[in-house]
């Protein structure tokens, strides 16, 4: 196996996954990987003309239900939440079934991460009629939404030899539990395996016992303050160095930027009230940045929208910067990540940060193995 994003050199397989991250680490170990999404999808942008003229057919709407009255306006004031809905979808990518793709040409398709493919997605994988070897682990995380398409149903080869860590690992007993649903006690499982209880662990503690995982979005934007302060980053909400814990959330592959990757900022530059730009290089200490004549890299313009939701949490800024983003790398402070935003990455030590996520209890399970599995030696577990 060699070559770039995706390509095989094994003629006629294709390799993808779900996220953009666990794709990168199948490149570093020597096999050609992309995701899914760059694989089998178009993506489809509105243009600033056509979500202008959306809109202004909801002001049309608007002005029009202000002179009905009774069941009229009602159904007026339905319709226009609906087009409103509909303006909102405009503003974000949407993705199309490419049929030209490279799976469409395949003689095998490879997925890694399966436990995070929906239903559609499979759908439409399995349109190209093409043969399909799924890898994944159906204990871990599925889909935001629905579940996982290719892991409801019992596997040809199920793999149970631990390779990770040694068999007899507390991350892997612990692991296990979480998969069963058993209870994992307070205490010392091992001299780097512990769950204690939130309270008897402060932020300053937390910074050394490496990366820090919750549930919840709201626990993110918490733990990331607090964590700041105790890193002695507390003033203001713009990024202020090397010494910064920052993560990308949006895959730019000209750049080479992965969704998931962690970046390290230097020359931080205030460019007014929508972004920053910043000197930036990747995990393998890589500058990122768009290419310049001299062959060199230049500064990244660095959205600020997602920093300031850390003081100033706003559900329509995406609405209201749609525009502005275009262009612009999206990224926040990582010193906390949630267990989504972690699968395809593992860390040496891992500090899990148990805030009660789960819709049912299978949900709750799958959280908790997916969280204690992104850890290599050292868990902390905190509830």
């Amino acid at each position: 196996w060699s070559g770039g994003d995706g390509e095989a050199c094994v003629p006629g397989v294709v390799t993808a996954t779900f996220t953009g991250k666990a794709a990168l680490v199948l490149r570093r170990k020597g096999t050609p990987a992309r995701t899914i999404h760059s694989l089998i999808y178009s993506v489809i942008e509105a243009t600033e003309e056509e979500v202008e003229a959306a809109e202004k057919k909801v002001e049309e709407a608007v002005a029009r239900a202000r002179g009905l009255s009774g069941f009229e306006r009602t159904a007026a004031e339905a319709a226009i939440e609906a087009m409103r809905q509909g303006v909102a979808d405009m503003k974000r990518p949407r993705f199309a079934l490419n049929p030209k793709s490279d799976a469409a040409h395949a003689k095998l398709i490879v997925l890694d991460e399966v436990s995070m493919v929906g239903e559609e997605m499979a759908r439409d994988l399995m349109s190209f009629g093409k043969p399909i070897l799924v890898l994944g682990d159906p204990g871990q995380l599925p889909p935001i939404q629905g579940e996982g398409a290719f892991t409801k149903d019992a596997p040809d080869i199920m793999l149970t030899e631990i390779h990770r860590q040694a068999a007899e690992s507390a991350i892997i007993r612990l692991a296990t539990m979480a998969r069963r649903g058993e209870p994992i006690g307070f205490g010392r499982y091992d001299d780097h395996v512990w769950k204690m209880r939130k309270l008897d662990v402060t932020p300053e503690q937390a910074l050394r016992g490496g990366q820090v995982i919750c549930g919840l979005n709201a626990t993110r934007l918490q733990l990331n303050n607090a964590m700041r302060r105790a890193a002695g980053f507390g003033d203001g909400w713009l990024p202020s160095g090397p010494g910064e814990k920052i993560i990308c959330l949006k895959n730019q592959n000209d750049l080479g930027l992965i969704n998931g990757m962690f970046l390290t900022l230097s020359d931080i530059v205030d460019e007014g009230s929508h972004y920053f730009s910043a000197v930036v290089t990747d995990e393998d200490g890589n500058r990122i940045g768009p290419p310049q004549q001299d062959g060199s890299r230049g500064r990244l313009r660095i959205y600020k929208g997602h920093f300031e939701d850390h003081v100033a949490f706003d559900r329509n800024r995406h609405d209201r910067d749609w525009k502005l983003k275009k262009g612009l790398t999206e990224a926040t402070f990582g010193w906390a990540i949630t267990g989504h935003k972690s699968q395809g990455s593992q860390w040496e030590n891992v500090v899990v940060w148990d805030d009660g996520l789960g819709r049912t209890e299978l949900d709750r399970r799958r959280w908790l193995y997916t969280v204690i599995t992104r850890a290599e030696q050292g868990l902390v577990i905190l509830a």
